[in-house]
């Protein structure tokens, strides 16, 4: 990859935390930047996940226990990831390369790909904050709760994985009850050096600083194509004039196959709807909990807890299903107390866009100048800064960076 000047400007495709930490980063290097949208700022999953910034715990999605459990649960009504809805042609081809993907090796693989994304990836958050993002991120330590016969050695092998690609990662376990969690939860792992933000906070700290730095945030602009035009590379929106651009990144989320696959990408990229909303709890929270046994997080949240879950493979445009809310409360309702499960708020659902192999797409398209920053699944928030880092600085300098290497959106998937 070899250029023989860097951009001077960029158009970035997606407003959500991994296109405006793109944004931050191309700015740091001298670019200019127009951030296009078809909605507004953080529309997509960003604005109302968990926040976690846990780089220990990010795992590619596909795993052996999805071979040990069968796909046939993934069709279960209530399960904490379903099948909803009609399962097109292209939800059976993610599957079918999901579950190809759901072996050891392919998961070591894809650890040790994850493996310098979580390395750098607090230090990213940090460069935002010295940088001018009023962005607050918080250390705390996770408390993860085991009920009754469930088995912490899935998680605890990921810890070491970790561990072993050189994180600092450090938890203990104990026993007996603590708040929130109900008498059924056993055991607890104090997962400690992970970082938590409220994401809609960290959106529009990241959109506050772009703006002021120069860059330029159009809500309300779809993008229907990109490619070359009469003067050049450019962004066409289905109102208005195109966007001229020496270089397009495209971190639209769920969406991105409508204007990536021209473009050469060839990895399927399905929505994996997660739910949130807020209660409040009678002793509130002051860092994460975790269930994983109902894939369930609690996070603090002013003064409640925001409670996000599940992974519902469906239509990405499907309507906000208050039902599946419901299943994700009721999932944990014996084993948090002191909610009030009658005072639920902020109800919302967004898009994750999944992969078949769990990795992310980052890098460079058959389209000279045109580079995807997406994929990431559960992991947005985690690997946003540090997806911005890399790949502004590959974009810039023209040099290919080893740690995205594994990102390739030319893969195979």
């Amino acid at each position: 990859m070899t250029k023989l000047s860097a951009p001077r400007q960029v158009v970035v495709v997606g407003a959500g935390v991994v296109g405006l930490s793109c944004a931050w980063f191309l700015q740091e290097h001298g670019a200019d930047v127009t951030v296009l949208d078809r909605s507004g700022v953080g529309a997509g999953a960003s604005w109302g996940n968990a926040g976690y910034i846990t780089p220990a715990m990010s795992a590619p999605l596909p795993e052996p226990a999805l071979l040990r459990e069968g796909v046939r649960s993934l069709l279960t009504p209530g399960s904490p990831v379903t099948v909803s809805g009609r399962v097109s042609a292209a939800t059976l081809a993610f599957l079918a390369g999901f579950t190809r993907n759901s072996t050891g090796s392919r998961w070591r693989r894809g650890m040790a790909a994850l493996a310098p994304l979580g390395l750098a990836s607090i230090p990213a958050f940090d460069e935002l904050v010295s940088g001018g993002v009023a962005a607050e991120v918080h250390k705390g330590t996770f408390r993860i709760g085991f009920a009754a016969g469930e088995d912490p050695a899935g998680l605890e092998h990921e810890l070491t994985t970790a561990r072993a690609a050189g994180q600092p990662v450090r938890y203990r376990y104990t026993t007996g009850h603590e708040p929130p969690f109900s008498s059924r939860i056993k055991q607890i792992l104090h997962l400690e050096g992970q970082r938590f933000v409220a994401p809609g906070q960290l959106l529009d700290a990241l959109a506050e600083s772009v703006t002021k730095r120069g860059g330029e945030i159009v809500e309300g602009a779809q993008v229907r194509s990109v490619g070359f035009g009469p003067g050049g590379l450019q962004a066409d929106t289905w109102t208005g004039s195109p966007y001229r651009a020496d270089a397009v990144v495209l971190a639209t989320g769920a969406w991105l196959p409508e204007l990536a696959r021209r473009l050469g990408v060839r990895v399927p990229v399905q929505a994996g709807r997660g739910y949130s909303c807020s209660v409040p709890l009678a002793e509130p929270i002051n860092a994460p909990v975790y269930l994983p046994g109902a894939r369930v997080a609690l996070t603090p949240y002013g003064n409640r807890a925001r409670v996000a879950g599940t992974m519902e493979i469906a239509d990405r445009d499907a309507p906000f299903d208050r039902g599946r809310l419901d299943t994700v409360l009721r999932s944990i309702h014996p084993l948090i107390d002191g909610a009030d499960w009658a005072d639920v708020r902020d109800p919302w659902v967004g898009a994750r866009p999944l992969t078949p192999d769990g990795l992310p797409l980052i890098g460079a398209t058959k389209v000279e100048g045109v580079h995807v920053a997406g994929g990431h699944g559960m992991w947005g928030v985690t690997f946003g800064a540090v997806t911005g880092k890399l790949l502004a600085r590959q974009i810039m300098s023209g040099v290919a960076v080893p740690e995205l290497a594994p990102f390739d959106p030319l893969r195979t998937g």
